[in-house]
């Protein structure tokens, strides 16, 4: 019987930007040498936290503070293969 290998992802690069037209702060996490595009939407972050403004430096603060409850939900959602772009709300 093949054991099913379990996907291994990590998040070396703290790299993230704001997209305004989606509403989302964008990030990237690596899985071997794939790499793996997540979005976060603002209004996620706000339910996480909902002190937080609509303005960039906001949402952008708030995922810096939240980063690492937003990469567990990241890795939770992440199931390997062929998909490489996640969407968190």
């Amino acid at each position: 019987m093949r054991k099913k290998l379990s996907a291994v992802l990590q998040f070396p690069n703290p790299s993230r930007s704001y997209d305004a037209s989606r509403h989302c702060v964008v990030f990237w996490g690596y899985d071997n040498s794939r790499e793996i595009t997540f979005m976060v939407d603002d209004a996620m972050l706000r339910n996480l936290r909902p002190e937080v403004g609509t303005d960039e430096v906001s949402v952008l603060g708030a995922f810096d503070e939240l980063r690492e409850k937003v990469l567990e939900i990241a890795r939770t959602q992440y199931v390997g293969g062929a998909q490489n772009r996640y969407s968190i709300s």
